[in-house]
């Protein structure tokens, strides 16, 4: 079995990155505004300090950005049972379905670059995702 080229695979997940991101034509908003929302999609309701710890992002940044996101419907606070002094952010429905459909069109289109690939190609890619998944439980672990 031949090495792993990590230099070469670093730089193909950056470029698949890059193309991934921007498969979505769903409601155009930034970066951190996204990955805010996915988090708290996949994770949430979370404190703004778990937050902290999942974005890259400062404080006063966050704090900034999801005011916006409260303000544009997509999340909302309210007090944290655990306590009474914080507060959990959670998607509103308008927020769960942003993520939703953003999901959505990317199956759409990855399934449209799927389809031209070979057989083998494809095979090789669906035995890629348990160990992507677990790059990526790793990476959490660590962080």
């Amino acid at each position: 079995m031949p090495d792993l080229d990590v230099d070469r695979l670093t730089t193909v997940i950056e470029d698949f990155n890059t193309i991934f991101i921007r498969l979505p034509s769903v409601r155009r908003l930034n970066f951190s505004a996204l990955s805010v929302l996915h988090t708290l999609g996949r994770r949430g309701p979370l404190r703004l300090t778990d937050l902290l710890t999942t974005e890259q992002l400062k404080q006063p940044a966050l704090t900034s950005l999801v005011a916006k996101l409260e303000q544009d419907g997509l999340l909302q606070r309210r007090p944290d049972p655990a306590d009474g002094r914080a507060s959990l952010l959670s998607l509103t429905r308008t927020g769960r379905e942003l993520v939703r459909s953003r999901h959505a069109n990317r199956v759409e289109k990855l399934a449209a670059l799927v389809a031209r690939l070979t057989p083998d190609e494809r095979a090789v890619l669906a035995g890629s995702i348990d160990v992507l998944h677990r790059l990526t439980d790793l990476a959490e672990d660590t962080a």
